[in-house]
């Protein structure tokens, strides 16, 4: 998987029409953010049959779009009480990827040490 230098990654809430092309979908991903700038964020949507999902990234001079079609199985993507977009870490968009739930109830949690014990 591509490793987004960028922090913010947004699920789009629902489910979104594989037949938008980037245009739409950067419309799509300002309107998540409001006025921010959609250079700093990795904006995923999925569609309804939950087979498929494309990553919008901004990167220096223009858009990529990235598109997964699963052969076999869905995405687990989160739509239980999902009424607007939400913000992940790269993390949680790898096991997305994956086919895993975004919520692993067993992984370890990131630690920040001020020092060394």
């Amino acid at each position: 998987m591509m490793d987004f230098p960028v922090p913010n990654v947004w699920l789009a809430s629902g489910h979104t029409d594989m037949r938008k092309s980037i245009d739409a979908l950067a419309l799509l991903a300002q309107s998540i953010i409001g006025n921010g700038a959609v250079t700093e964020h990795v904006f995923v949507f999925c569609n309804r049959g939950g087979d498929k999902i494309k990553i919008l990234y901004w990167d220096r001079n223009g858009f990529w779009l990235l598109y997964k079609r699963l052969e076999r199985g869905r995405f687990r993507w989160p739509t239980k009480g999902m009424t607007q977009s939400i913000s992940i870490d790269r993390r949680q968009l790898a096991w997305l990827l994956e086919g895993l739930e975004i919520g692993q109830p067993r992984a370890l949690k990131q630690v920040n040490a001020r020092k060394v014990a």
